[in-house]
């Protein structure tokens, strides 16, 4: 289950919710009551190769050496977005 950052406008207060992907964001503070806003964050990307001959096995940043945004290529600089 994911994670998500959230800030309170009102009185600043931080903190992190786990939520199913398909959830509306929180709105209200716990703190205060006040209205939240979901902050951004990096994050990462991860693809697990398959074993096949000559994979290598591993894995491999978002788009590194394959794309995982569903362009052709792999991006310029991932991870993509």
């Amino acid at each position: 289950m994911p994670a998500y950052d959230y800030e309170c406008r009102s009185c600043g207060h931080r903190f992190t919710a786990k939520q199913r992907m398909d959830e509306e964001p929180l709105s209200t503070c716990p703190e205060c009551g006040g209205s939240l806003h979901r902050l951004i964050s990096a994050g990462t990307g991860v693809i697990m190769r398959g074993s096949g001959s000559g994979s290598g096995g591993g894995a491999t940043r978002c788009g590194l050496d394959s794309p995982c945004c569903g362009r052709d290529q792999p991006c310029d600089v991932p991870p993509c977005e």
